[in-house]
């Protein structure tokens, strides 16, 4: 079958799921959407829902047989797999995410991954890969020039395929001539260069086609997603930028101590980009309020103290959330690891305008400090994978029962390693009836 008509099948099967789904609740795919948004709207604006709003965490692998490398390399497969857990398991709101093409990686010879499928085997996870890809003595040549740096040292470093770049003459340069530079441009290595970026580029294109619009196309079976992830807002802490995607981890630690104000100088300066190139919510586009996901992971105790926290991560993660709110979003910051008493910080943004995602570590804390000035989004403890069902239930409707009261909450459950998927569908069906109000 041929890529186009495979992407009409999909969509062909969308039209036929939307019938089943509309014959089978009495309802149509709108309301539907629109009831499971009323519920995300109450809680985020720290009302009393019907039913506590619930999403689902299933090992994509284990439950429809779709290997990891699908959403590298098949994008309509892993689409399909995806679709087919919302339709099952009915959640309030729907979490589908796509990256990148795996055969675009490959030709840019991207450093900072591995992906299954490509690097490593197709059942594995994506793994990042740390590196220092901004030197400690670069901190001026980046605050100087931004554009110059990310050009002639930080692509060449983190793609392989890009390396020729580092040949360049200052882009500052350029204005007093670009034919000079034309005789470099076609030497074989930048020949090659281009050969594999216009690789990439038709890798990239045919993906995305594949892809389409994969959260609309969930909406209309009447699933809303949570929040977008890089669809809107300012983006996360700026320190993790540093020290994930430029200094690396022991360098940006080594920069607290070494090169303070070099750093949050840094800081400001990425922050500062990102708010002039914020992009408005769209008051037409489809969900309201509009949700924008931020993933975070460098803010919590085992990272960093609590005076570094206040120094380096909060001021720049405090601008981040307030720039996103005046531009129209609801931030959906996810904290990835133990943030406890920090989480306390929320309370200086205004009140109903975050969604805070926690991990269960943090989440009869996080009730304590945010009842009543922000909703939050509980994620199970990544140990319930080998629990039992019951183990399971147990755990959800402990969260709930203790959390409930007054509204502001989601709940995420996840579906252990063992267990059919009739075990599973009981066990949603009777968390789902017990987080009625």
């Amino acid at each position: 079958m041929s890529f186009s008509a495979n992407i009409k099948r999909y969509q062909k099967e969308n039209e036929k799921l939307k019938q089943e789904i509309e014959e089978k609740a009495g309802k149509t795919a709108e309301q539907l959407y629109e009831e499971r948004e009323k519920r995300i709207r109450d809680v985020i604006d720290l009302k009393v829902p019907d039913r506590i709003p619930l999403t689902t965490r299933v090992d994509i692998q284990k439950y429809t047989g779709v290997s990891n490398s699908a959403t590298y390399y098949d994008p309509i497969v892993y689409k399909r797999a995806a679709r087919q857990i919302a339709v099952d398991f009915q959640p309030d709101v729907s979490n589908i995410g796509l990256p990148m093409s795996g055969a675009a990686l490959a030709a840019l010879d991207v450093k900072n991954r591995l992906w299954p499928g490509g690097p490593l085997p197709p059942d594995y996870d994506m793994q990042f890969v740390e590196g220092e890809w901004m030197k400690a003595d670069e901190y001026d040549i980046f605050l100087n020039d931004p554009s110059d740096f990310v050009m002639r040292c930080y692509l060449p470093r983190m793609y392989g395929a890009l390396a020729p770049l580092a040949k360049l003459p200052p882009i500052g340069n350029l204005f007093q001539g670009f034919d000079g530079l034309t005789p470099t441009l076609i030497s074989p290595e930048f020949i090659k260069m281009a050969k594999n970026i216009a690789k990439a580029g038709e890798e990239t294109v045919k993906f995305r086609e594949a892809i389409g619009d994969s959260g609309e196309e969930l909406a209309q079976l009447g699933f809303p997603p949570l929040a977008h992830l890089g669809g809107g807002g300012i983006g996360g802490a700026p320190f993790d930028v540093v020290s994930s995607f430029l200094r690396g981890m022991k360098g940006s630690m080594l920069d607290m101590f070494q090169r303070p104000e070099k750093l949050l100088k840094l800081c400001d300066l990425i922050l500062n980009m990102r708010i002039a190139h914020a992009t408005p919510a769209d008051p037409k586009q489809r969900g309201n309020p509009k949700r924008s996901g931020m993933p975070l992971w460098r803010g919590d105790k085992k990272f960093m103290s609590q005076q570094m926290f206040e120094k380096f991560y909060w001021p720049g993660l405090k601008k981040a959330l307030q720039a996103t709110i005046d531009v129209g979003f609801i931030p959906v910051p996810f904290f990835e690891a133990e943030f406890g008493e920090r989480l306390e910080r929320l309370l200086e943004l205004p009140k109903g305008k975050v969604v805070a995602s926690v991990e269960y570590v943090d989440a009869f804390k996080a009730n304590d400090i945010l009842k009543g000035h922000a909703c939050i989004f509980v994620r199970p403890p990544l140990a319930s994978k080998v629990w039992t069902l019951r183990q399971v239930e147990e755990c959800t409707k402990d969260l709930i029962t203790k959390c409930r009261k007054g509204g502001g909450l989601i709940v995420e459950v996840r579906m252990p390693d063992k267990g059919t998927k009739e075990d599973y569908h009981n066990m949603m069906e009777s968390i789902r009836e017990y987080a009625r109000y």
